[in-house]
């Protein structure tokens, strides 16, 4: 199973940015999807979760702001980032938990990351 990110890159503050993560592989299922930044010199954070069944969840400092989605169809999860600010800037990394064909349990995988830079 792989999770492929994109979307990331440089905006000024007050910009938008679109994250998209689809997972790959021998899927069965995906129960929570979800989104986490680290900045530098910080602990990794979660910005934004969702479930399977829609219901989302947002750190204090995306509410308003960002909006997670997920296409389940694609296996794929977007967030989608408005009125950005410069604290805003760090890495993201999407994570899934994904019932794996011959596993009998959810696991954890993360995708590799994309550096979201917002400049003053």
């Amino acid at each position: 199973v792989q999770l492929q990110a994109s979307g990331g890159g440089l905006v000024q503050a007050g910009g938008s940015l679109r994250l998209s993560c689809a997972a790959s592989g021998r899927i069965l299922s995906i129960n929570d999807m979800g989104w986490y930044r680290q900045a530098p010199g910080k602990q990794r954070e979660l910005v934004a979760s969702i479930t399977s069944g829609g219901n989302r969840n947002y750190a204090d400092s995306a509410k308003g702001r960002f909006t997670i989605s997920r296409d389940g169809a694609k296996n794929t999860v977007y967030l989608q980032m408005n009125s950005l600010k410069p604290e805003d800037t760090a890495v993201y990394y999407c994570y899934a938990q994904i019932l794996v064909s011959g596993m009998h349990y959810y696991a954890g995988h993360w995708g590799p990351g994309t550096q979201v830079t917002v400049s003053s």
